[in-house]
């Protein structure tokens, strides 16, 4: 047992020894070696060498009867768990190994840590992993079925990361990858009577520029030869709704006492009233401003009611539907006055320098409001995969 003579580090010695008792060895390993990192021959840090070996020793233990265990169950399933346990071995050595030796202060000498080199059951451990899912991973070509495909594609993928190059993974990785994707037609449907611009057409068809296209599914807007699509994606319009051209008047009548000048001042008698040197006394001169101020509002709105509509191709079948619902309201104010402008706040005065504008054409509008049906567009397929 560790015993802490040292009150301001009590409260980490108590932490790492607790670690221990737990058997959480490897964070009661990483705490230690923070300590002596920072000053292995301090004698307030003898706690974490005794700890430190304490949790290797036992770590070690530990992992190596996890091995053998796994091996005389014989089960190839077991392969990547031994190979994940000879890298943990190797690594608590390689974390320890910078610190060494750690000298006992209680004993005179070096406290011992028995390192084993695992380079080799590394290596075959490796080898089998390789070997076993390199076998299990080919048997998807006899399938059909797309996420099979995605499965091995990941186990492939692990092979070549522990084992680079292994045999003839890379060209099967692309197998997999072009097998398992999902490609995608996407098609507009304008079932309204309004036409919808070429321009707005392009945007919300082009998938790639959207940045919608991920690892396993493609969308195109025009059919490739020769590929067969896995799903059709539909952007159905149902309804565009142009709002007529309004004007909006409204008329406010605004009054303000303002400073207009200056006048003398005088007494109850009418008589001048002057300073201590003769000079005649000067008061402000008010008087009460008057202003009808005319507020003007030009509005149009298009609002767009549709669906998005995922069908699978190869039973014919409706997948999902989703609503799709926008609007793009066209607002501008200006105004006129008549009367003393004086009388207006500056928000008002800000107003009188527009003047008013023409409308948007109805092509415009509802370029305007695909704007918004884009981010909803994307937001739906972003949100409703169409394969999980």
């Amino acid at each position: 047992m560790v015993v802490c003579l040292w009150g301001y580090a009590c409260s980490s010695v108590k932490s790492t020894q607790e670690a221990i008792n737990k058997g959480n060895y490897d964070e009661a390993i990483k705490l230690s070696v923070k300590k002596l990192v920072s000053n292995k021959f301090k004698e307030k840090n003898q706690p974490y060498v005794v700890m430190l070996r304490d949790a290797f020793v036992k770590a070690t233990s530990r992992d190596l009867s996890k091995i053998d265990f796994l091996k005389r169950d014989s089960n190839p399933e077991n392969l990547e768990e031994i190979f994940e346990i000879y890298n943990r071995l190797k690594r608590r050595q390689e974390k320890i190994q910078p610190l060494l030796p750690l000298k006992l202060i209680s004993t005179g000498r070096n406290a011992i840590f028995n390192f084993n080199n695992y380079n080799e059951d590394i290596i075959a451990a490796k080898n089998d992993l390789s070997e076993h899912l390199y076998v299990k991973a080919k048997t998807v070509f006899e399938s059909r079925n797309k996420q099979d495909y995605r499965l091995a594609y990941k186990d492939f993928a692990y092979i070549d990361k522990i084992n680079p190059n292994y045999k003839n993974v890379r060209d099967l990785m692309n197998e997999c990858h072009q097998i398992g994707t999902d490609f995608v037609f996407v098609s507009l449907e304008n079932k309204t009577d309004k036409v919808i611009p070429v321009r707005l057409e392009d945007d919300l068809l082009n998938f790639e520029a959207n940045h919608l296209n991920d690892f396993w599914t493609v969308y195109h807007n025009e059919k490739q030869p020769r590929l067969n699509y896995d799903f059709t994606l539909e952007l159905l319009f149902r309804d565009i709704i142009i709002s007529p051209e309004h004007i909006y008047e409204k008329e406010f009548v605004k009054e303000r006492q303002i400073k207009d000048g200056f006048k003398y001042l005088l007494d109850s008698k009418g008589n001048q009233v002057k300073d201590s040197l003769g000079n005649k006394i000067k008061v402000d001169k008010f008087i009460k401003a008057r202003c009808n101020f005319y507020r003007f509002t030009q509005s149009k709105s298009v609002q767009v009611v549709g669906q998005v509509r995922y069908f699978d191709n190869v039973s014919k079948q409706l997948l999902e539907s989703f609503p799709l619902q926008s609007e793009f309201i066209f607002e501008h104010t200006y105004a006129t006055s008549d009367g003393d402008r004086r009388a207006l706040e500056k928000n008002f005065i800000n107003l009188l320098t527009l003047r008013a504008v023409p409308f948007p054409s109805n092509e415009q509008m509802i370029y305007d409001v695909g704007k918004d049906v884009k981010q909803k567009l994307k937001a739906i397929i972003t949100r409703n995969k169409i394969r999980n």
